[in-house]
C-alpha cells in the first residue's frame, strides 16, 4: 500500500499559505512518501493551482487532487487546466474528480444538483478525448455539445480518479476511471462495498484493477490521549458528515463519525489499522495528520511525531 500525505487544508493566513504548502510537499518528497493529496475545500485554495505550486517545488512525488468538483467548470476549461498543470508537474499529476454535495453545488453555488452519475459520465465523455493528446474534441451528449481543438501538451496520460461512494458511481468509476478516492470510509465499508463493486465493474469492462485511495485521519499519541484525538478530529473534520452521500457510505461500515475512522494511538496500533485498510483492498492511503495539544508548539510537535512515523513506515516497506 502506497503512503501519501494530505496537504493544504489547514486554516491560516494566506500570506504564509503558499510557503507552508510547498514546505509540506518538500517534506513529503524528502521523507520518501509516494503522494501528496490536495483537497478542494469550498472556501479554500484551488486544488489545481496548489498542484502547480507543489509541482514546481518537487521532482519525484505524485501530486493528486482530492477532489475537484466538476459542476462549476465546463469540461473543456477543466481539461485545459488539467493539461496545463500536468505540463508543470511533468507527468506526475493525478486528478481526483467528484460531483461534490448538494450543500456545495446547490446551496452555495446555486447550480443544479441532479443526476450525479449521468453528470459525471457526460464530463468523462469530454475529458477522455481532451486528455488523450492534442487534437479536436468532438462530443455531443445530453449535457454538452463540444467541437473544440486542444493543443496544450502531449504529456499523457493523466490518471483520473473519481470520488465514488454509491454503487452506480462505483460502477461508472470501474468502467471509466483509474480508481476511486474516498473520504469517510472505514475498513469494512471499503472491503464489503467499495472494492467489490469497483473491481467487478472494472473486470467486466476489461480494465485493470483500479486504485483505491482512502483518506484517513491519523494521530500518533498515547492511549490516554486517544479520546482527545477523537474529539479534535470530530471538531475540525466533521463538516461533511451531514451529506447524504457520506451518510449512505457510513451505513456500509462500522464508523458513524470521522472520529471513528481516525487511526490514533501507538506506533503498533497505527501500523495494525493501516494493515487493515490494506487488507480491505486499499492501494493508497492519504493521511490527514491530526495534531493534538494545548499550544501551537504542542500541535507542531504532535504533527512532527506522526509525520516521522509515516516516514519510518515508508522506509521500512
Amino acid at each position: 500500500m502506497r503512503i501519501g500525505l494530505m496537504i493544504g487544508p489547514e486554516r491560516g493566513r494566506y500570506r504564509t499559505k503558499v510557503e507552508r504548502l510547498q514546505a509540506d510537499a518538500r517534506w513529503a518528497e524528502g521523507a520518501g512518501l509516494d503522494t501528496v493529496w490536495i483537497p478542494q475545500i469550498p472556501d479554500e485554495f484551488d486544488a489545481l493551482t496548489a498542484a502547480v505550486l507543489v509541482g514546481t517545488e518537487t521532482t519525484r512525488i505524485e501530486i493528486g487532487t482530492a477532489v475537484v468538483p466538476v459542476q462549476p467548470r465546463h469540461p473543456i476549461a477543466l481539461a485545459q487546466q488539467i493539461l496545463s498543470v500536468q505540463a508543470v508537474c511533468e507527468g506526475r499529476l493525478s486528478v481526483g474528480l467528484g460531483v461534490s454535495h448538494h450543500w456545495v453545488i446547490d446551496e452555495m453555488l446555486g447550480l443544479p444538483y441532479e443526476r450525479p452519475v449521468p453528470t459525471m459520465r457526460a464530463y468523462l465523455d469530454v475529458l477522455d478525448q481532451a486528455l488523450s493528446g492534442p487534437g479536436t474534441v468532438d462530443v455531443e451528449n445530453e449535457y454538452f455539445r463540444v467541437h473544440n481543438p486542444l493543443d496544450i501538451t502531449d504529456v499523457t496520460p493523466t490518471p483520473i480518479l473519481i470520488a465514488a461512494l454509491g454503487p452506480l458511481m462505483l460502477k461508472l468509476c470501474g468502467e471509466r476511471a483509474d480508481g476511486t478516492i474516498l473520504w469517510m470510509a472505514d475498513e469494512r465499508a471499503i472491503g464489503s462495498h467499495v472494492v467489490p463493486n469497483l473491481t467487478r465493474a472494472a473486470a467486466e469492462a476489461g480494465r485493470p484493477a483500479p486504485r483505491v485511495v482512502a483518506g484517513v485521519p491519523v494521530c500518533l499519541c498515547s492511549d490516554a490521549e486517544i479520546d482527545v484525538a477523537v474529539a479534535r478530529t470530530n471538531r475540525i473534520l466533521s463538516e461533511a458528515e451531514v451529506s447524504p452521500n457520506y451518510q449512505k457510505l457510513l451505513e456500509h461500515g462500522d464508523a458513524r463519525s470521522v472520529g471513528d475512522i481516525l487511526i490514533a494511538g501507538s506506533e503498533s496500533t497505527i501500523e495494525r489499522r493501516l494493515g487493515g485498510f490494506a487488507d480491505a483492498g486499499v492501494t493508497d492511503i492519504s493521511v490527514r495528520v491530526v495534531p493534538i495539544g494545548e499550544s501551537r508548539e504542542d500541535l507542531i510537535a504532535s504533527s512532527k511525531r506522526t509525520r516521522e512515523l509515516l516516514a519510518s513506515l515508508v522506509a521500512s516497506s
